[in-house]
């Protein structure tokens, strides 16, 4: 069952976003649930699980950031639907999936949708995350990635690890995480994403058993499976 939610106040563009969106998920088993107010739409969000929001900036005046910033941390990807286009890059710094201005087509929508539905793909988007958004005794924090070591998987969620040795727990898996970040992150191992500009060093052992060295000075292991990818690609000496 894929669970969407969309919160968008205008009734015709609503009703619009939905048919499009049945239209594109026939073969699938959906549940769209929709919301016209923020207050609503974070009551529900607090409380369930979904795998899509499908989110406008304008809602009776109020400022759709104001949702995402406090949802920006969750383990589902956020799709923007506004005419506000100017606010396209200031969204996908906080880490949404796509941004489909108004007027939108059935196209446009079934490329956001796909996209979406094929998360841990390679990120095309122009415009990527520069901070990660965490949790953190009941408040959001954001942490630059200027300020994170790597990433490794922790369970169906994500650790960061800080250059600083302190850790964050962040709910969206590496896979997804990948999804919003610039495109010289990579996973290098099963439970480990690392931007390639931090490594250093490829460390390689008996038994084909290879390892990175970053800048920082921390080792972690390079999986089999992504060893030529991250030789031949990036020239790691």
């Amino acid at each position: 069952m894929l669970n969407i939610v969309v919160v968008e106040d205008e009734a015709l563009i609503s009703q619009r976003l939905i048919r499009f969106l049945n239209a594109e998920l026939a073969d699938h088993t959906a549940c769209i649930r929709h919301f016209s107010s923020l207050d609503d739409a974070e009551e529900y969000l607090s409380s369930h699980s979904i795998d899509l929001l499908f989110l406008d900036l304008n809602l009776h005046g109020q400022d759709g950031f104001d949702l995402l910033k406090t949802q920006m941390a969750a383990s589902y990807h956020t799709i923007v639907v506004s005419a506000n286009t100017d606010r396209a890059i200031e969204a996908f710094e906080y880490g949404v999936l796509d941004f489909v201005g108004k007027p939108f087509s059935q196209e446009r929508i079934a490329k956001a949708l796909a996209r979406a539905l094929t998360s841990g793909k390679v990120n095309t988007n122009p415009f990527t995350s520069k901070s990660l958004s965490v949790e953190r005794q009941g408040r959001i924090e954001l942490v630059a990635l200027s300020d994170i070591d790597y990433i490794k998987a922790s369970g169906h969620y994500s650790e960061l690890v800080l250059l600083d040795g302190s850790t964050r727990l962040h709910n969206k898996s590496l896979s997804h995480i990948l999804d919003i970040l610039p495109n010289d992150y990579r996973q290098v191992h099963r439970s480990y994403v690392v931007s390639v500009a931090r490594v250093k060093e490829m460390l390689i052992h008996q038994g084909s058993q290879y390892e990175l060295l970053l800048a920082s000075g921390s080792v972690i292991p390079l999986g089999r499976t992504y060893y030529k990818s991250i030789k031949n690609n990036f020239s790691i000496n």
